[in-house]
């Protein structure tokens, strides 16, 4: 599953997708692979809503 994913949108079509996103993620730099065990952008349940922060895929 090397190099599967890849982030080809910026950080602001991330938050555009949702409405009331917490971002949580800060500065999302240029993500050309994303490989297992680094971290990713990932939107997931919150408490309150959506929320955009960074996670590690871990196998």
């Amino acid at each position: 599953m090397c190099n599967l994913y890849s982030l080809t949108k910026g950080q602001d079509a991330i938050r555009g997708w949702f409405d009331g996103i917490e971002d949580r993620a800060g500065n999302l730099p240029p993500m050309p692979g994303i490989y297992p065990d680094y971290p990713a952008p990932v939107v997931r349940h919150g408490d309150t809503g959506p929320v955009l922060e960074m996670m590690r895929c871990w196998r």
